[in-house]
């Protein structure tokens, strides 16, 4: 793997490479998993002081896919109020080295109006050129939330129904900008 240090420099995600996605239970036998597939993000990583390292990323609410549409148009419509707040977006405000390759990330999530810190435990799971000769890095991570701080419900049923606990899930491929 390449050094740390090597590493710094301004990064855009590989949205073709790239997953956002997130597990929920349902009826507390199943889990739904579904995904987000229209997306941007950045990052600023510093390999000689990741505490300077930073990231920002943008989902459109609408493009959520649990392949079930009826599911989705629900998410979308009375969940999300995709009408009323169209996007979903992380801002970092910290960075934490736990050790050589996994980070905390602090930030603020925005969802459905409402904003509030969390934390993306992170992994660097490789670095290296791509055929073109840019520098990739690759990251996994995930936060779990409680879907009901954001506003996201939508009846009595569905908090029985639904749990709120969500695992949102990152799988990050990003290119350095020359």
């Amino acid at each position: 793997m390449t050094k740390l240090s090597e590493l710094t420099g301004d990064y855009v995600f590989d949205t073709a490479r790239t997953r956002i996605g997130f597990v929920a239970r349902h009826a507390m036998a199943t889990r739904v998993r579904g995904r987000f597939d229209a997306f941007e993000g950045s990052a600023y990583l510093d390999g000689d002081d990741p505490s300077k390292s930073g990231a920002r990323l943008t989902i459109e609410a609408k493009s959520i896919q649990t392949r079930n549409r009826q599911r989705d148009d629900q998410l979308r419509g009375t969940f999300l109020d995709i009408d009323h707040h169209p996007a979903i977006t992380f801002t970092s405000s910290q960075v934490e080295q736990v050790d050589e390759t996994r980070f905390e990330v602090t930030g603020d999530l925005a969802v459905r109006g409402v904003t509030r810190a969390v934390t993306v435990d992170l992994e660097l799971t490789g670095a290296g050129n791509d055929p073109r000769g840019g520098l990739r890095v690759g990251f996994k991570g995930s936060v779990t939330i409680d879907r009901n701080d954001w506003g996201v419900n939508w009846n009595a049923a569905t908090r029985i129904m639904v749990s709120p606990k969500v695992t949102l899930e990152f799988e990050v491929s990003a290119v350095r900008r020359p």
